[in-house]
């Protein structure tokens, strides 16, 4: 410890109520803790491995619900715990034990592990006797609080170092209409690169380094969304099955980033590797989307560990149920759910956006189960909830991204479409609309084209635009785009939960033999299915989102819910990609890139007449646009798509229409529309490049050419008609040499 021992021979002045957390000032460090219940709050000291308690000193000030004091002479680099002193009376919602160890909820480096402190299998009698030191009770509704003192294993906060100014990047500032969103997990993504050195892989520096970089730009991605960073606490379950919350949901320190993601190499921290890694993202154009967990916490349900927040003002902190304020309402399926009806708790989550924006420079957020986040103190969801209000009116982040998973499972917790403008959301409806369509025989024209076009039924109010709709076939909760299509059912008995775990109800199919084949047929129709569905995503209208390792062909082995699974089954093997469906993802982006006619900052408006540039024609094979009948026809659910940006003023530009043919049942023709079409995308081929290049004219008074799509296909042509700044020649190939089929 830095100082030590002369600051801990020093008695605590009053210091100041704000800011809350540690606040080192030339006088010393100012501690403040928001605890309005308690009736007295004590600092602990640590020594710098937070092993053992070197001194303990009452904040003497106390003033609008917050403790605070001023220790002399204390610099950073000090290793601290809280104790909170109060009434334990859980039926009126009051945990306090000063027995159990706290950590400061503004802590920004945290020191220790909350259970298992290395992986590996775990000794289970110290295993157990060591989480039961910090459940902090003997029972949901018991008379006294557990005297075990839990210091010896407690998570602890270190004050950190002012950061040194530096010049760093800008910021890329991408314009949605621009995005795709790439959904990665730090360790998943890097953990078997054969050019990443083995020292560095799964670790904060790996994601930035060249080999990364060179496949984020040859995927043209704009926007990295990583799962979770901040400091998580494994669940006792998992940890006595010998497995870990991988995924990362399970905060317990939302200002602090996980330890277990740094390479350890020497002059290097976890908060100055995730800083270099951020700033490698952003000067490679790259941006970075954290996705953060506010709706609930690490201490779980009534008999969970007492950590941080239940310990200092549980009553405040958490959504308690009405008739018995002993135990949690459940909105998240966690056991506990964050009240950010609080305004205290709204000012840590601002805080904590706030810091990671600032300090480590992120672009944006995605907001786990963030129906939760907007639950007024009744638990009812509301538009005008004070999270949505302090976010817009804060300087810094209104100028940043959020995303929102635009649910929970409590009720009334499905919001898909009801939150403010300036929000994207995750389109569960357009995953489940697309994933029925290719797989499963289902849904009409109609259904397909309101997806496709960024569904306006849910987002086009409010100004909102097809932007905010975020589109997905597959995320990190779910089935891999290979697993889609290899397995009807589940396969999660890994987890340790008999299969209970995961979504049951898929929209799968595994083409007839479930999981992993040797026979070819199966795997060529695998293989076209996962080519016919990337190309649906990243056409349609919105902001796509790609999983990590669906352009290679990664599979989980069925597993649809791998949040413990901290091995093979979760990591990227990159040494056997699929080549030809990575070149597939690449064409396609390439594409998406370069047409603004397939990413239109607008909503799309057609009419009837196909000789009219308009954004968007809808078209029937037969060769007529669709109308009445057509749109709801199950039996015969094939179509065309021309798309034209009617902004742009030369072919060049992407006021040449792009034709989609889309055909999800058997072999079928098609009479196109006017124009004289290229093919430049055949989700036929292994590659997604055509065969030959084939140019068909179709003319205003001349029968339209007929064109053969092969059966569960999309091709993607575009109209190759001169212009003077742009001649066709030009456009001949639009991918860049070193993209082109030998």
């Amino acid at each position: 410890m830095s100082d030590a021992p002369g600051p801990l021979l020093q008695t605590l002045v009053s210091g100041r109520p704000r800011p809350l957390g540690a606040t080192a000032c030339e006088a010393g460090i100012n501690f403040a803790v928001w605890a309005p219940d308690a009736t007295a709050m004590d600092l602990c000291l640590f020594d710098d491995a937070g092993r053992h308690e070197l001194a303990r000193r009452r904040l003497p000030g106390f003033s609008e619900g917050v403790w605070h004091g001023l220790l002399p002479g204390a610099r950073p680099g000090l290793v601290y715990g809280l104790r909170a002193h109060g009434p334990w009376a859980p039926q009126q919602g009051h945990r306090f034990n000063p027995a159990k160890l706290l950590l400061d909820p503004w802590a920004r480096e945290v020191v220790g592990r909350y259970g298992r402190q290395a992986p590996g299998p775990a000794d289970d009698a110290a295993l157990g006797a060591e989480l039961a030191l910090h459940v902090g009770h003997l029972a949901a509704d018991a008379d006294q609080p557990d005297p075990g003192d839990n210091a010896a294993f407690a998570l602890k906060a270190r004050v950190p170092a002012a950061l040194a100014p530096l010049s760093r990047p800008p910021r890329p500032r991408i314009a949605r209409a621009r995005m795709v969103l790439y959904e990665a997990h730090v360790r998943s993504l890097t953990m078997l690169h054969p050019d990443i050195p083995s020292a560095l892989r799964g670790s904060y520096a790996a994601l930035a380094h060249p080999a990364m970089l060179a496949h984020y730009r040859s995927l043209r991605i704009t926007t990295l969304n990583l799962l979770p960073l901040h400091f998580r606490a494994d669940e006792a379950a998992l940890q006595r099955r010998g497995l870990a919350n991988h995924w990362g949901y399970a905060p317990i320190a939302w200002l602090a980033p996980e330890t277990r993601y740094w390479s350890g190499r020497p002059g290097t921290s976890p908060e100055s590797e995730l800083r270099d890694a951020i700033d490698s993202l952003h000067a490679a154009g790259l941006e970075v989307v954290l996705d953060v967990v506010f709706n609930h916490t690490a201490e779980i349900d009534d008999n969970g560990p007492t950590l941080s927040l239940r310990g200092l003002a549980n009553a405040r902190y958490y959504h308690l149920t009405p008739a018995k304020a002993s135990r949690y309402q459940d909105f998240t399926g966690c056991g506990n759910a964050v009240n950010l009806a609080e305004p205290r708790v709204v000012e840590l989550v601002l805080g904590a956006l706030r810091h990671w924006a600032e300090h480590y420079r992120v672009d944006g957020f995605r907001f786990d189960l963030a129906a939760t986040l907007a639950r007024d103190g009744h638990g009812t969801f509301c538009t005008s909830a004070g999270f949505f209000a302090a976010l817009q009116a804060d300087p810094l982040l209104a100028s940043l991204k959020w995303i929102a998973e635009p649910w929970d499972i409590g009720a009334g917790g499905y919001q898909l479409g009801a939150f403010p403008a300036g929000w994207l959301e995750w389109n569960d409806q357009y995953r489940d609309a697309m994933r029925a369509w290719w797989l499963r025989g289902c849904g009409d024209r109609g259904e397909f084209a309101h997806r496709f076009a960024g569904s306006s039924t849910q987002f086009r109010h409010a100004a909102r635009a097809p932007t905010a709709s975020v589109n997905f076939i597959t995320a990190h909760d779910g089935f891999t785009l290979r697993d889609l299509v290899s397995f009807e059912h589940k396969h999660n008995l890994a987890n340790g939960e008999g299969n209970r775990d995961g979504q049951h109800h898929n929209n799968s199919w595994n083409c007839g033999v479930e999981g992993a084949t040797d026979d070819a047929a199966v795997n060529a129709l695998r293989a076209r299915l996962q080519r016919a569905l990337l190309a649906t995503l990243l056409t349609s209208q919105g902001t796509p989102m790609l999983l990590a390792g669906d352009e290679i062909g990664h599979s989980q082995r069925g597993n649809n819910n791998a949040y413990c699974q901290d091995n093979d089954t979760t990591r990227l093997d990159w040494q056997r990609r699929d080549a030809g469906l990575l070149a597939c993802a690449r064409r396609l982006l390439a594409l998406r890139a370069e047409h603004p006619a397939l990413r239109q900052a607008n909503w799309l408006a057609s009419h009837p007449d196909p000789h009219t540039p308009q954004p968007v024609l809808w078209w029937h094979p037969g060769g007529h646009v669709l109308h009445g009948s057509d749109w709801h026809a199950v039996d015969d659910r094939a179509l065309a798509i021309r798309l034209q940006d009617t902004a742009a003023e030369t072919c060049g530009e992407g006021a040449c229409g792009v034709l989609l043919l889309v055909n999800p049942g058997a072999e079928r023709d098609f009479r196109l529309p006017p124009g004289r079409w290229q093919m430049v995308f055949d989700s036929d081929s292994a590659d997604g490049l055509p065969a030959t290049v084939e140019t068909l004219a179709s003319h205003v008074h001349a029968p339209a050419p007929v064109w053969t799509v092969p059966a569960r296909c999309i091709q993607i042509l575009i109209d190759a008609r001169p212009s003077p700044d742009h001649p066709a020649e030009a456009r001949a190939n639009p991918f860049p040499p070193h993209e082109a089929r030998p």
